[in-house]
């Protein structure tokens, strides 16, 4: 039975890949319009990079998944903000969910041989449960650690934004500000700062454009606003010193709350452990005297 699972399961795959390659998915009129008429985007901040055995083993499949229209636009905004590519990410969910669909059948196929055979279900049901899981675990590991840079880059842009409101105190420019603070910090999210400043003065472009395009791609709102209050300062002549202070200390009052949320939730799970301690010393010591009780009836 294992075997006919598996061939049958081959099967539909590969007449799923012969329908789309004979009837490939049409865009709608209205998109291939707006294609031809809009303007070049600029070259994306955020860079990417490849991976291991996982690419290699799956690359074959990724032409696959990408006409079933993967990976989807949330999940490219967090493979962009991970620094992984979408080639990368498909070939690690083909590669997972083709191991995850190979074990069980491999370790049926050992207890058969020793002797010790499982019940078809069994094998077919773990088949069709690690497949799922290798295939959605890449998306799940790319979230959290979208998210866990995200965070990141909200702590940063706080230490970025004292930076520069000490550096207006002391008589700079709005551009010499933002280049010289994101020059002092270092890791990740000052890397992408000097990255999206080094963009706008090699394309001749205004500062605050390009920071307000890596906060669209990092999906920071905060990061916005800044662009928004210092295209004010370029343009307009308008004074920011006193609101980046004020969104200075706002940020870290958030940054705060959510910190000390965090901790309190992690406390609460600390009990966890414990109340299983206790519930399991309670049944190790009453079960023989249950068991006499109910012996004696």
């Amino acid at each position: 039975m294992i075997e006919f699972a598996l061939l049958g399961a081959g099967a539909g795959l590969g007449l799923w890949a012969l329908a789309v390659w004979l009837v490939p998915p049409r865009p709608a009129l209205a998109s291939l319009i707006s294609r031809l008429n809009a303007a070049p985007a600029p070259p994306p901040i955020l860079t990417t990079d490849t991976g291991g055995w996982a690419v290699r083993l799956g690359s074959p499949f990724t032409g696959l998944l990408r006409a079933a229209g993967l990976p989807g636009h949330t999940v490219n905004r967090d493979l962009a903000i991970a620094e992984r590519s979408p080639e990368t990410h498909l070939a690690e969910k083909a590669a997972l969910a083709l191991a995850g669909l190979l074990l069980p059948a491999a370790v049926g196929v050992l207890l058969s041989v020793g002797g010790r055979a499982l019940p078809w279900p069994v094998p077919l049901g773990g088949c069709l449960a690690l497949a799922v899981g290798g295939f959605v675990l890449p998306d799940v590991t790319v979230r959290a650690e979208a998210e866990r840079r995200r965070e990141a880059f909200r702590h940063a842009l706080g230490a970025y934004l004292n930076l520069i409101h000490v550096l207006l105190a002391g008589g700079a420019g709005v551009d010499g500000a933002l280049t010289d603070a994101a020059g002092i910090g270092q890791g990740w999210c000052f890397q992408q700062l000097r990255r999206a400043l080094n963009a706008a003065r090699l394309t001749r472009t205004s500062p605050w454009a390009t920071l307000g395009q890596l906060g669209d791609e990092l999906q920071i709102s905060e990061l916005a606003e800044l662009a928004a209050t210092l295209s004010l300062a370029g343009t307009e002549g308008a004074k920011v010193r006193a609101s980046l202070a004020a969104k200075s200390a706002a940020m870290r009052s958030r940054s705060g709350a959510e910190a000390e949320g965090k901790a309190n939730a992690a406390t609460e799970r600390m009990a966890m452990p414990g109340i299983l301690m206790a519930f399991g010393f309670i049944i190790f010591v009453f079960y023989p005297a249950l068991t006499q009780i109910t012996n004696s009836l």
